[in-house]
C-alpha cells in the first residue's frame, strides 16, 4: 500500500476531510457550515506538526512525506475551500476573479517555497521554528470565519462584499510578503482557533431565529440582512 501510514498524519487527513465536507456545504448554499468546517480544518492543521514531531524515529522519507502531504492538504483546505466559499458568498464580479486567482496562486507559491525551505531546514536542524516567513496559509481559517461572525454588524450587503474582497486580497498579498510572524504557543493556538470555531458554530446553531432577529434589527435602520441572503446562497 502506497504512502506512510501512522498517527503523525491523522490530523492532516481529518483536516482534509473537514474541508471536503465544507466544500459540499458551500456548494449547497450552507455557507455558515462551510465556514465552520474551514475553522475545524484550521484547528487540525495548527496541531498536526506538533503531533508529528512526537514520533522521534521518523525516517527521512517519512519526514519528507509529512511535509509534502501537509502542503497538498493545505492548498485544498485553505486555498480551494475559501475560494469556493467566497465565490458562493458573492465574489462573482469581473474584478472578483483576478483576486480569487491571485489568492489561490499566492497560496500555491507560498506552499511550494515552504516545501523547499522546510526540507532544507530539517536537514540542518531538528529545532522547532520560532517564526513564520510571511502569513501562514492557515490564517484564512481565522480571517474568513471572523468576517462571517461580524457580518451582521456591517451596514449592508455591499459593505460585506467590499470587506470580503479586501480580506481575500490582503491575505493573498501577505502570503508572499517577506516578514516575520512569531509562532503562537500551543495554548494560544488552541484558544484562538477554538474561539473562532465556537463563534461560528453558535452562529450556525442559532439558525433562523438569529437571522430573523438580525433582519428586524437591521430593517429598522434601512439595512439588509446580509447573512440571510448569504446563507440561502444568494
Amino acid at each position: 500500500m502506497l504512502g506512510f501510514w501512522d498517527y503523525t498524519v491523522v490530523l492532516t487527513y481529518i483536516s482534509f476531510a473537514s474541508s471536503v465536507t465544507g466544500m459540499c456545504c458551500a456548494m449547497e448554499g450552507h455557507l455558515n457550515w462551510a465556514v465552520f468546517f474551514l475553522a475545524v480544518s484550521g484547528l487540525c492543521d495548527m496541531f498536526d506538526g506538533k503531533i508529528a514531531r512526537t514520533k522521534k524515529d521518523r525516517t527521512e522519507d517519512e519526514k519528507s512525506f509529512g511535509i509534502q502531504i501537509d502542503s497538498l492538504c493545505d492548498i485544498v483546505c485553505f486555498g480551494i475551500l475559501p475560494i469556493i466559499i467566497c465565490y458562493k458568498a458573492g465574489m462573482r464580479w469581473w474584478y472578483s476573479f483576478p483576486i480569487l486567482v491571485f489568492y489561490g496562486l499566492a497560496g500555491v507559491v507560498r506552499l511550494g517555497y515552504f516545501n523547499v525551505m522546510e526540507t532544507k531546514r530539517q536537514a540542518e536542524t531538528d529545532e522547532d521554528k520560532k517564526y513564520y516567513r510571511g502569513l501562514p496559509i492557515t490564517s484564512m481559517a481565522i480571517a474568513l470565519p471572523i468576517l462571517f461572525v461580524v457580518a451582521p454588524l456591517l451596514p449592508g450587503k455591499l459593505a460585506f462584499h467590499a470587506a470580503l474582497h479586501i480580506v481575500v486580497l490582503a491575505v493573498g498579498i501577505l502570503f508572499i510578503t517577506n516578514f516575520k510572524v512569531r509562532k503562537l504557543n500551543t495554548v494560544q493556538l488552541f484558544v484562538l482557533v477554538a474561539v473562532v470555531a465556537l463563534a461560528v458554530l453558535i452562529m450556525v446553531l442559532a439558525g433562523r431565529s438569529f437571522w430573523y432577529y438580525m433582519h428586524r434589527r437591521m430593517a429598522k435602520g434601512g439595512g439588509v440582512c446580509i447573512l440571510q441572503r448569504i446563507a440561502n446562497g444568494r
